[in-house]
C-alpha cells in the first residue's frame, strides 16, 4: 500500500474517531455551575451566578430548583437576575425559579444575592432543571473519594474568612416595630389591671349582696318570731276570756 492510501486511510479513521468522542461527549459535557462576585467565607451581599447548560435537543429551560447548602436560609436570599418572566419562589430548604420556556440550546442563567456566605470551606447547591419536553437533569451528587460523579452539583470554592469577619447577627427589629411592641404591652398592663379591679368591685358587690342578704334573712326571722309570739298571746287571751 502507498504511503500517500495510508495516509488518507489514518485521516478518515481519525477524523470519524474525533466525530465519534464528541457526539459521545456533547450530551453528557452539559452540567450545571455557579460563581460569586466575592468567594469568602463570611463574606456578606454576595451575588452568585447559576448557569445552567442546555443539553436538550427538543425543550428549552421552565424550571430551574436549587437546594440551598447548611448555613444558608431561604430567607437569606433574594432575587438578583433571571430570564424574562420567571420568578422566584422559597421552599423549605431553597428556591425554585420557573416561567416562559427558553428557546432550546439556550443556557439557564439567574442570578441571587445572600445576606452572608456561612463559615466553610466550600459549598454545594443540588440543581434541578426542568425542560418543556419533560427532561429533567438533577446536578445532585457530591464530590467524594470515589470517582468523579456523572452528575456533580454545583460547588462553590471559598477563601477563608477575613480577619474579624463574624457571622452577622438576626436583624434587629426596627424603631417603629419596637414601639409598637412597647405600646403592645402598655395596653396589656393597662387591660389587665382594669381587669383586675373590675374582679375586685365585683367581689366587693358580691360580699355586700351576701351581707344584705344575710341581714333581711335575719330581719324575716325576727318578723316570724315576733308574729308566732303575738299569734300565741291572743289564742292565751282568748282562752282566758273563755273561761
Amino acid at each position: 500500500m502507498s504511503p500517500v492510501r495510508t495516509m488518507r486511510r489514518l485521516g478518515v479513521v481519525s477524523a470519524a474517531a474525533i466525530a465519534a468522542t464528541i457526539a459521545f461527549a456533547g450530551p453528557a459535557s452539559a452540567h450545571a455551575e455557579v460563581t460569586a462576585s466575592n468567594a469568602q467565607a463570611l463574606a456578606k451581599d454576595v451575588v452568585l451566578t447559576f448557569t445552567g447548560e442546555a443539553e436538550s435537543e427538543s425543550g428549552g429551560f421552565t424550571e430551574v430548583r436549587v437546594v440551598l447548602p447548611e448555613g444558608i436560609a431561604p430567607g437569606d436570599v433574594t432575587l438578583d437576575g433571571a430570564p424574562k418572566g420567571w420568578k422566584m419562589k422559597s421552599t423549605k430548604d431553597g428556591y425554585t425559579l420557573s416561567g416562559p420556556k427558553l428557546a432550546v440550546g439556550t443556557n439557564a442563567v439567574h442570578k441571587v444575592k445572600v445576606r452572608q456566605l456561612p463559615d466553610a470551606k466550600s459549598l454545594a447547591f443540588k440543581t434541578i432543571e426542568t425542560y418543556s419536553d419533560g427532561k429533567v437533569s438533577r446536578w445532585i451528587e457530591l464530590p467524594g473519594d470515589g470517582p468523579e460523579p456523572e452528575e456533580p452539583a454545583p460547588v462553590l470554592e471559598l477563601k477563608a474568612a477575613a480577619a474579624g469577619a463574624k457571622p452577622a447577627k438576626s436583624p434587629s427589629p426596627s424603631p417603629s416595630q419596637d414601639a409598637a411592641d412597647k405600646t403592645s404591652d402598655k395596653a396589656s398592663e393597662k387591660n389587665d389591671k382594669a381587669s383586675g379591679e373590675s374582679d375586685k368591685t365585683e367581689k366587693k358587690a358580691d360580699k355586700e349582696e351576701n351581707s344584705n342578704a344575710g341581714a333581711a334573712t335575719a330581719i324575716g326571722i325576727s318578723i316570724g318570731v315576733l308574729i308566732v309570739a303575738g299569734a300565741g298571746l291572743w289564742v292565751f287571751k282568748q282562752r282566758r276570756s273563755a273561761e
